[in-house]
């Protein structure tokens, strides 16, 4: 008997750990759940607050972009009724080159199709006639039909193609360039005469100055700013 008690002892002993072992895990498993559900309840509230808080900035976004498209409309019926606003409208349009423009200037022709030329116009001759007239007061600028505006680039495409504002201004058989400033007649002509025509008759260029009422295009393309922004004060 004694035997058999011990015999059976080992067992029941197994048997016991194992049941609290099992206890035990689901004792922690039901915290584990309770936790999780705890967490989830938890980030659900978080989520809820979230969207709503977005919610909410929507609508004020919603509210500012309103206000400001009024503010936006009124202006411009500010700007179409008020002939002060108008004239100061109209003076950046010419400023920045989008307004077409016409008076008196100077017309300069320039041909480097001759045999006697030494080397033809460059983007570098170009620029510096450009500044030339700049100096000397030009109020506005156009080269083969090109605005020149702030923005305007004169670059070298493939060998003997001038793009100006992007835009081929010369052929590959050459062509005239034809350079217009409008400003005061007498300074444009006696800078540009002075300065400019000289060099370019040495490298056998033929160059032509004339005085005369000018019209000069308005810019054709688009102003874009990725890093420039304005200054709030």
């Amino acid at each position: 008997m004694q035997r058999w008690k011990r015999s059976l002892a080992l067992p029941v002993t197994l048997v016991a750990i194992a049941l609290g072992f099992l206890i035990s895990l689901q004792v922690q498993t039901q915290k584990n759940v309770s936790a999780a559900e705890q967490i989830s309840a938890e980030r659900l509230n978080q989520m809820n607050s979230v969207l709503a808080n977005s919610q909410a900035q929507n609508a004020k976004l919603q509210e500012t972009h309103r206000n400001l498209v009024e503010q936006l409309d009124a202006a411009r019926k500010r700007v179409g009724t008020d002939p002060q606003l108008l004239e100061q409208l109209k003076q950046l349009q010419i400023l920045e080159g989008t307004q077409a423009v016409e008076g008196p200037g100077i017309q300069i022709s320039i041909d480097d199709r001759s045999k006697k030329v030494l080397f033809p116009l460059s983007t570098d001759d170009i620029a510096r006639m450009i500044n030339t007239l700049k100096f000397a007061g030009a109020e506005a600028i156009s080269l083969n039909g090109q605005r020149i505006v702030s923005t305007t680039a004169v670059v070298l495409s493939g060998n003997s193609t001038i793009l100006v504002n992007q835009v081929p201004i010369n052929r590959a058989e050459g062509i005239p360039y034809e350079l217009d400033a409008i400003g005061d007649q007498d300074t444009l002509f006696d800078y540009f005469s002075k300065l400019e025509a000289p060099a370019l008759k040495q490298n056998g260029q033929t160059v032509s100055i004339t005085r005369k009422t000018l019209s000069i295009p308005s810019f054709k393309g688009a102003y874009t700013y990725k890093y420039a922004k304005p200054v709030v004060p």
